[in-house]
């Protein structure tokens, strides 16, 4: 995968992860900022940073339990350390941390 494609695939996660939380409602604030930076902020004050590594080709989740580096792998993002996709850890960590299921 070459950059431009890279930041292509990294785009379109970060899109559907926002449209997703759009649709969740609930006391999510987020934004996502230009080079590929999202931001979630939770009603505990908790954050979560979603954003694209163009140096390693991969997407990064800091959360509260801990940070999270994830490859593409076909077609999913999988965690480099478990094999764990990107959208089945994302669901239980923003729901774990939102208080309500959030599924991606």
């Amino acid at each position: 995968m070459d950059d431009r494609e890279f930041a292509q695939g990294a785009d379109q996660v970060l899109a559907h992860i926002e449209a997703v939380l759009e649709a969740a409602g609930g006391d999510l604030d987020f934004e996502l900022a230009p080079g590929g930076v999202l931001e979630i902020e939770f009603a505990d004050g908790g954050k979560m940073i979603i954003n694209r590594h163009a140096i390693t080709k991969e997407i990064w989740v800091a959360a509260r339990s801990g940070g999270f580096h994830f490859r593409k792998e076909g077609e999913s993002w999988v965690d480099t350390r478990s094999g764990e996709p990107l959208m089945v850890l994302l669901s239980r960590l923003v729901s774990e941390q939102a208080g309500m299921p959030v599924q991606f």
